[in-house]
């Protein structure tokens, strides 16, 4: 049997690679969204009627019971009081997300997902469900038949899932009911957030906007937001306008960072991470243990027994490996070269770079996941 103490060596790579000397341009409409242009989020209570025996069991799902009887009772059937006995039904949590200047009448898709012990929607059908906003309002309500993209057979004595058989999808099954309302063409200021906060960026970006309308109609208030103020003599309208600012490019600025995923091992090191000189060495300690036992015989026409007497060999090995400088850095990719010099998989690596922040000798931050 053979343990090993030290830091396992993986496959996995280390996600780095070279920068480029020619400056890397992003649209603003890539590094900012505009404030108010946003989805929101509808959810619903429905059942699924209509499953082969793989739906809620009644006895186990009060709400589930609780909600046929209600519906029947709105249909004009009376139960209450009745033994109720089907796994055909089943209660499902019904979400969607509401697209922006969504219009009465379109169609969004919706995703239905069990809310009881069911097995699987499959061949089920989703009833009239009204979907609420945040507010409580009903925005949209969905019906139709579920997509599911898994299945589940079982028999005696085995059981085979695929996927997940208890969330289904209903492309374009929900109706829209209510718009919210937000006039775009009458606001005279709008705001750019930025997706990565940043306050060179915030600037680059108001720059880039005052210099293709000509009057400083732009104007950052803090690293993630962007201030645009319509000019009153400007051609044309804001949606003209913004559609014209969201192509421009600029230069994002980023933080210097090394990020770590120490459960896969995963590093994404930063182009702007910076190294001091430094040396490093690092070796693994390997402890071998064997077990050999052995039969102890007696003496023939002795009373003794026979009896096995373990053998056990424990050996320790420690590698160790020179010191190696990491000479001062001065890109991404000699970074990564010195440190490939160590020949390490990623786990020690994530020792090693945390050991080097440690001693002050990163100039970036480091981020674990």
């Amino acid at each position: 049997m053979h343990r090993t103490l030290g830091p396992a060596l993986v496959a996995l790579a280390v996600l780095t690679c070279a920068v480029s000397t020619a400056t890397a341009t992003s649209r603003i409409k890539d590094l900012a969204s505009i404030e108010g242009i946003r989805q929101n989020q509808l959810i619903g209570y429905g059942l699924v009627v209509g499953l082969n025996g793989t739906g809620d069991t009644l006895n186990n799902s009060p709400f589930t019971k609780q909600s046929l009887q209600g519906m029947l009772e709105r249909l004009g059937v009376n139960i209450r009081g009745q033994q109720i006995r089907t796994g055909n039904v089943a209660a499902v949590m019904v979400t969607a997300n509401l697209p922006p200047f969504a219009t009465q009448g379109t169609r969004i898709d919706v995703t239905a997902s069990a809310l009881g012990d069911a097995k699987s929607l499959l061949g089920g059908t989703l009833l009239v469900t009204p979907l609420l906003g945040a507010d409580g309002n009903v925005y949209a309500v969905a019906q139709g038949s579920l997509a599911i993209g898994g299945f589940q057979v079982e028999g005696e004595a085995a059981k085979v899932t695929r996927g997940v058989p208890t969330v289904g999808r209903l492309p374009n099954g929900a109706i829209i009911e209510r718009e919210i309302e937000f006039s775009l063409a009458t606001l005279g200021h709008l705001r750019l957030a930025l997706r990565n906060a940043d306050f060179t960026t915030a600037k680059r970006i108001a720059i880039a906007v005052n210099d293709y309308i000509g009057s400083p109609v732009a104007e950052p208030l803090d690293p993630s937001t962007v201030q645009l103020t319509l000019p009153q003599k400007f051609p044309q309208n804001i949606v003209s306008m913004l559609t014209e600012i969201e192509q421009l490019q600029v230069e994002p600025d980023e933080t210097a960072k090394i990020v770590i995923d120490e459960r896969s091992g995963v590093i994404v090191i930063g182009r702007d991470v910076r190294v001091s000189t430094v040396a490093v060495a690092q070796g693994n300690l390997t402890v071998t243990i064997s077990e050999a036992p052995q039969v102890s015989q007696p003496a023939p026409l002795s009373r003794g027994k026979t009896v096995v007497v373990p053998r056990t060999h424990v050996g320790v090995v420690e590698e160790g490996k020179k010191l190696a400088v990491v000479r001062e850095g001065v890109s991404l990719q000699q970074i990564v070269d010195g440190l490939n010099a160590l020949g390490i998989g990623p786990r020690d690596l994530i020792s090693i770079l945390q050991a080097i922040k440690a001693a002050g000798a990163i100039q970036a931050d480091i981020e674990v996941m």
